[in-house]
């Protein structure tokens, strides 16, 4: 569930904390608030660019490898397990997982430059704006705890952590 590869369990899991910290925020109706600093419009935007690239480089990377004869050749079977194999291997290298469907030939230089790219945007496309939103947030003022910040020591924080992860 949290992207990014080995090793980015962390800053994958950071993403997700300054989401549900946003959302609760907006549920208790005041600003979302994360260590005493408000999280605001700049940071839920590096936070969305972080949850979306990934993604939307596998869609797109898939979209290209389908319009192109070449690739479409290095498949071994058709139809919905073709397409499986394609959208799988461009997941697995935005994921740098590295695995693929064995029906893939995915040892031609097309996949090899494009998953090859999807693993540079699956990795650095999430280190990026998580550091952007470290800087933001370390620039910021501390301010004390008011009477409608959430709590994100509850287990009831945890509660919707888990359920942001998994939606």
């Amino acid at each position: 569930i949290i992207f990014g590869g080995v090793g980015a369990g962390m800053y994958g899991m950071f993403i997700f904390l300054i989401l549900t910290v946003f959302i609760a925020g907006l549920m208790v109706g005041r600003t979302p608030e994360y260590l005493g600093k408000k999280i605001e419009a700049r940071e839920m935007k590096w936070v969305m660019l972080a949850i979306l690239l990934p993604n939307a480089t596998i869609l797109l990377f898939t979209a290209l490898a389908l319009l192109i004869p070449e690739a479409l050749e290095s498949r071994t079977n058709t139809g919905a397990h073709g397409l499986s194999e394609i959208l799988y291997g461009f997941a697995s290298g935005a994921g740098n997982n590295g695995s693929a469907f064995a029906g893939l030939n995915a040892n031609t230089p097309f996949y090899n430059i494009l998953i090859g790219i999807a693993m540079l945007i699956g990795r650095f496309g999430v280190i990026i704006p998580v550091l952007a939103v470290g800087g933001s947030l370390s620039g910021k003022k501390v301010s004390p705890p008011s009477q409608g910040t959430f709590q994100t020591d509850s287990p009831l924080f945890v509660v919707l952590l888990i359920a942001v992860i998994l939606i």
